[in-house]
């Protein structure tokens, strides 16, 4: 008999996606994508496999050489220990290379980009958060926008009836 090619993901569920950020998309014209890791404490761990995150209202911040996520919301589960005083908004240290950082970080001050978080997700049992290098949209945008997604949908449905 032969072997399977494939290896199924170690948390066996296959979806690897802990919380997306769909209010970026509509706020943000996304131009580039980084991926970084997470600074996380154990307690913060355990939330994330249960779910617990909410990152629409977080942003990425550069200070001193280094990128920090601010307003995530880590709900800590009832059963975190004891002993610590969780801090579900804690301010967490971003890991990238020093070769995106400056690039990032020439990017907001000149030419007036922002960081938004866009995906937090599992890679190799490590928290990774998808950064986008965005540029803010103008209402007449998020019309444009939500009226091209309306025809493409229109248009699905005269060529699914035929």
């Amino acid at each position: 008999m032969a072997k399977s090619g494939k290896k199924k993901a170690a948390g066996g569920t296959g979806n690897s996606t802990i919380a997306l950020n769909k209010k970026a998309r509509h706020e943000y014209f996304i131009e580039d994508r980084y991926e970084a890791g997470v600074a996380l404490e154990g307690w913060e761990v355990k939330s994330l496999r249960a779910g617990k995150i909410n990152i629409s209202e977080a942003y990425v911040t550069l200070k001193g050489g280094e990128a920090f996520l601010f307003g995530a919301t880590i709900s800590p589960l009832p059963t975190a220990s004891t002993h610590i005083r969780p801090d579900p908004m804690r301010t967490r240290k971003l890991l990238l290379r020093r070769e995106e950082l400056s690039k990032l970080i020439g990017l907001t001050e000149r030419k007036g980009y922002t960081l938004v978080p866009l995906a937090l997700y599992w890679k190799r049992g490590r928290a990774k958060l998808e950064i986008g290098l965005a540029k803010g949209k103008k209402l007449h945008d998020k019309r444009a926008d939500s009226k091209e997604r309306d025809w493409q949908r229109e248009k699905q449905r005269i060529f699914k009836t035929g």
